[in-house]
């Protein structure tokens, strides 16, 4: 393309962007500040239009971008926002490393919707592989067992189990030699694998009390907890609300049913956590019907620069895309900050 194309273009979605209308040839000979005659730029909009960067919607001469159209736009043509010293402290503040993780997610969430006046997700991180300790178990009142879990991380989880009876300290004491001496090393799902398994095949070869050992066990790595995987945090929906009542964004149904269908968006987020900073999917890029009338802008954040989840911006084709990047990167790197302080 022409330089005259190219800032013809880069005029032609600047304009569409604040108005949201078609953008006739007058407006963007006033626009762009170009020396040419209308008729020039009436012929360089046609022919953007017939190599599919720009479509007339109406009868009306004026154009709009198409999905090509945008993604020159933000590859070659927009220059990303620097943000105010006072935005980027006010990112930092809410993103206390001081916080638990959850909370801190879900700040980054509703900092995103906050600053960008539109829909955000941040990609909750898979668990940890954790592996186990220590098991032993309490006994407690009302033929109940505290089953207390110890990871190599020095995380204890305990658990209250109901039983068949009062158990005393000396036989609570031989479970917990066997199943340590059976399950210590492993991580959590090996542990219950062990269980379900092997143990299970030898449990009738094993006396009533180790039997029981094994039973309680499971009971206690069943209820475990982990990380949600497959998850993320969702912020900002009325303002996605607010956008299709005031004609910005068509399909809010749809939109809000790629939410639901959670696959759609865990895939876009594994794509964004496998980028080396922002990654933009505009309209039929996303590969979701649901998206194919949004913009999403995202990018990975670490843990001592390793990709550990994504977060996104999701809005309208026509988003201030030199803004919202720059936001998007920003929050992704204090979040990274962060978590690397969690851990240090």
């Amino acid at each position: 393309m022409k330089e005259r194309d190219l800032i013809l273009m880069k005029s032609l979605i600047e304009s569409y962007v604040k108005q949201g209308t078609p953008i006739g040839s007058k407006a963007l000979l006033r626009s762009s500040h170009l020396s040419v005659s209308p008729a020039t730029v009436r012929n360089i909009m046609a022919d953007l239009e017939r190599q599919g960067l720009l479509l007339s919607p109406h009868t009306s001469a004026g154009r709009i971008p198409t999905t090509q159209g945008l993604r020159i736009f933000v590859d070659q043509l927009i220059k990303v926002r620097t943000l105010r010293s006072d935005v980027v402290a006010h990112v930092k503040k809410n993103l206390n490393p001081e916080q638990e993780t959850k909370s801190l997610l879900g700040n980054a969430s509703n900092l995103l919707s906050d600053m960008t006046k539109m829909a955000s997700l941040v990609q909750i991180p898979c668990a940890p592989v954790n592996r186990l300790q220590h098991i032993d178990f309490v006994p407690l009142s009302d033929k109940r067992l505290l089953v207390v879990m110890v990871l190599e991380n020095d995380e204890i989880q305990n658990r209250v189990i109901v039983v068949d009876r009062d158990y005393k300290r000396d036989e609570l004491g031989q479970m917990a030699i066997f199943l340590n001496q059976q399950l210590t090393g492993k991580d959590i799902n090996s542990a219950r694998n062990e269980l379900f398994g092997e143990l299970l095949k030898d449990k009738q070869e094993l006396d009533e009390l180790l039997q029981r050992a094994i039973d309680f066990a499971e009971k206690g790595l069943e209820q475990s907890e982990n990380n949600a995987d497959g998850e993320f945090h969702l912020s900002g929906q009325t303002n996605l609300v607010s956008m299709a009542s005031h004609g910005q964004l068509d399909n809010i149904e749809q939109v809000f049913g790629a939410f639901k269908q959670k696959q759609q968006i865990m895939n876009l987020l594994d794509q964004s956590l496998a980028a080396k900073g922002v990654k933009i999917f505009i309209g039929e890029e996303s590969g979701s019907q649901g998206l194919s009338g949004c913009s999403i802008v995202s990018a990975p954040y670490k843990q001592h620069g390793k990709s550990i989840g994504a977060l996104a911006v999701v809005g309208p084709t026509r988003m201030q895309y030199d803004k919202v990047i720059s936001i998007v990167d920003v929050t992704a790197k204090m979040l990274s900050s962060a978590l690397d302080y969690k851990v240090s």
